[in-house]
């Protein structure tokens, strides 16, 4: 018996380090993200594009996600036929009425909300203020897991979420007044602070939706079936209608994006949001949704850092102290017993 509650003890240790790893790389590759993100508005067509027309706006970021899906679909199939995982994708896909469901709701807030909200930010406000107005959204998915399925959150997992909040506004807080006051000029720049908050509010509300299939199925899986609905809302369905009633020529637009520095750009985000989702989910049924979100909330720090080197514009003190406080807050959050953490959804 003893023998039995030791491994028992050192599997649940193991599973919350791996949880901890997952959502740590998850920070990672999605602090990278924002720059083929960013880099995308300033090559052709869209660069061209009058930004104070919001039709041609609007329709720019659903065309630039709609690659940026395509781009991280096929990431994600090459991953599944790697792990010969193929077969289980598709049964996952077809099972809708229990599992897959939640994945095409997911896909809802991910893609047409929160990823499409992220490019309207980064378009009109810029990159800095994209990345800290989506830090919010630990808050968002905890808040929902637990009211809808009894997530727990203990007082230290809710202060260390709020650490991390405070260290990624104190790292991005020079950069976004910067880029508010040149926004402010801006006569629809409010579409960019409305995708901020579209981004926030997405990713919270998806991360608590794959958290109640994730349970019962591979992330791998779960994952390529929320990009495979994702592409299919906007080829199918949002991209159609913009091409049949809206006033900006999307066929002409879709061509235009296809030469080779926009394509590597959208491969480049395809690769790194692919795998930065692959390891977002794979930490949720390790550690629970609100502590998954809050260490992958992390990204904060390693945008800027990447930012940094790809645009050679440093970052000032302030990061050093947000860099403190987000790694102070991931360490209250990893330190906590692993009997807390050992079941983290109620019955």
């Amino acid at each position: 018996m003893t023998s039995a509650i030791y491994a028992k003890a050192a599997f649940r240790a193991r599973s919350i380090r791996w949880g901890f790893i997952w959502a740590l790389w998850c920070a990672v590759l999605w602090g990278a993200w924002y720059v083929p993100g960013a880099a995308i508005w300033q090559e052709q067509p869209f660069v061209a594009m009058d930004m104070n027309d919001t039709r041609q706006f609007l329709t720019a970021a659903a065309v630039i996600t709609t690659f940026n899906a395509f781009a991280v679909l096929i990431f994600l199939f090459v991953w599944l036929i790697v792990l010969e995982k193929f077969g289980d994708f598709v049964r996952t896909a077809t099972r809708v009425r229990k599992i897959s469901k939640w994945y095409f709701a997911a896909a809802i807030f991910g893609g047409p909300m929160a990823i499409f909200g992220s490019f309207l930010a980064m378009g009109y406000i810029g990159a800095v203020f994209a990345a800290i107005s989506g830090l919010l959204y630990p808050i968002v998915g905890a808040a929902i897991a637990r009211a809808w399925y009894n997530e727990k959150i203990t007082m230290r997992a809710a202060f260390g979420i709020l650490v991390i909040v405070g260290g990624g506004v104190a790292i991005y807080a020079p950069g976004i007044l910067g880029e508010l006051s040149s926004a402010s000029a801006n006569k629809v720049s409010w579409l960019g602070y409305l995708g901020g908050a579209m981004a926030a509010l997405g990713w919270g509300i998806e991360g608590a939706l794959a958290g109640r299939a994730l349970d019962v199925t591979d992330p791998d899986c779960g994952i390529t079936v929320r990009f495979a609905a994702e592409v299919f809302y906007w080829s199918c369905l949002v991209l159609p209608a913009l091409a049949l009633f809206g006033d900006v020529d999307v066929i002409h637009l879709i061509l235009g994006a296809l030469n080779l520095k926009a394509i590597t750009w959208l491969l480049l985000a395809g690769i790194t949001f692919g795998f930065c989702y692959v390891s977002w989910y794979k930490s949720f049924p390790l550690i629970g949704v609100g502590r998954g979100q809050a260490i992958a909330a992390l990204y904060g720090a390693f945008a800027v850092v990447f930012l940094a080197v790809f645009t050679l514009q440093f970052p000032a003190w302030n990061f050093l102290v947000g860099l403190v406080l987000v790694v102070a807050g991931a360490f209250l959050m990893y330190t906590e017993k692993s009997d807390v953490l050992e079941v983290v959804r109620a019955l």
